[in-house]
């Protein structure tokens, strides 16, 4: 059983987040009412910021000091932090609730860390779900961290208005291989840990290749910070503000919308499928001498 959402946003106001918590654990876990319960919401225009980049490189730490940014402007934050699980027990790390451990107890801040369980993407299956819920219940910003960032990993862009990707400068190498996928999903980029060596080189770099993808080095900010000193953090935030301009272009809103609607019919005929079923069935099948997937996957299209 859900609960009704008006007592979800009460408690929100309250800084009490227990129901919140109950309901995305009840989305998550498809409990009955679920459907019912997505279709009654009504999603207020809430900026929803994704922040992506490889792994090191202090995504969170940049997250809790923009945090403190906005609850200083008395803002109401919501933060899901997507970790990765393992592939074996499908639990999670959960080592963002360490990082940002400082903002637990405040009344204006929601942190949920959730386990891909195996989804690839950088997101979980549900994302769209648990945004939209939070954009219902009087959050003033909803922030993601995804799960590293890579060419397979850009559907954060199918999703949040703003996406922020973290750089540091020794990621050259890693910038190089993924700068199709970078270049696709970025709307700021970061480079943390400016202080570092080469830094200014990489940056440098950076706008190189942005010349070269787009064609204009000045489309996409580039914002050294430093967040482990606070450093560049006013003028991220003003980055991330600039990029909300009221009434998102209708093209843009049409995309975002396509993007999510395919993301949740796929989602609904995954549930369909008996997993524990197909996955007996599989370990069956590839006992077979001339075991082929595509013939195996037949008998579960529609």
């Amino acid at each position: 059983m859900m609960h009704a959402v008006k007592d979800i946003s009460q408690g929100v106001a309250n800084g009490d987040f227990l129901l919140l918590a109950k309901s995305i654990s009840g989305i998550e876990n498809r409990k009955a009412g679920a459907d019912a319960f997505l279709e009654s919401l009504q999603p207020n225009s809430v900026p929803i910021i994704g922040v992506t980049g490889p792994p090191g490189a202090g995504k969170s730490t940049l997250i809790s000091c923009l945090i403190e940014h906005w609850v200083k402007e008395g803002k109401r934050v919501a933060i899901l932090s997507v970790d990765p699980s393992s592939p074996f027990h499908k639990g999670a790390i959960l080592g963002d609730r360490i990082r940002m451990k400082d903002w637990y107890m405040n009344p204006n801040v929601f942190i949920r860390s959730l386990a891909t369980r195996g989804h690839l993407g950088g997101l979980i299956n549900g994302m769209i779900e648990l945004t939209t819920l939070l954009q219902s219940v009087g959050f003033d910003v909803i922030l993601i961290e995804t799960v590293g960032v890579g060419q397979s990993e850009v559907e954060i862009a199918g999703l949040a208005d703003t996406t922020i990707v973290v750089l540091v400068p020794e990621a050259g190498d890693e910038v190089q291989m993924m700068k199709s996928g970078l270049m696709e999903i970025a709307h700021i980029f970061v480079v943390n840990k400016s202080d570092r060596p080469d830094a200014e080189a990489f940056t440098n770099h950076l706008l190189h290749m942005m010349r070269e993808g787009l064609g204009d080095a000045h489309s996409i900010p580039v914002v050294k910070t430093i967040a482990t000193q606070q450093v560049g953090i006013v003028e991220l935030a003003a980055a991330i503000g600039a990029q909300q301009v009221p009434g998102l272009s209708s093209a843009r809103k049409k995309q975002l919308l396509i993007s999510k609607l395919y993301q949740i019919i796929t989602a609904h005929q995954m549930r369909q499928l008996d997993g524990p079923k197909i996955e007996n069935d599989l370990a069956i099948a590839m006992q077979e001498k001339h075991f082929n997937i595509f013939t195996f996957s037949r008998k579960y299209y529609k």
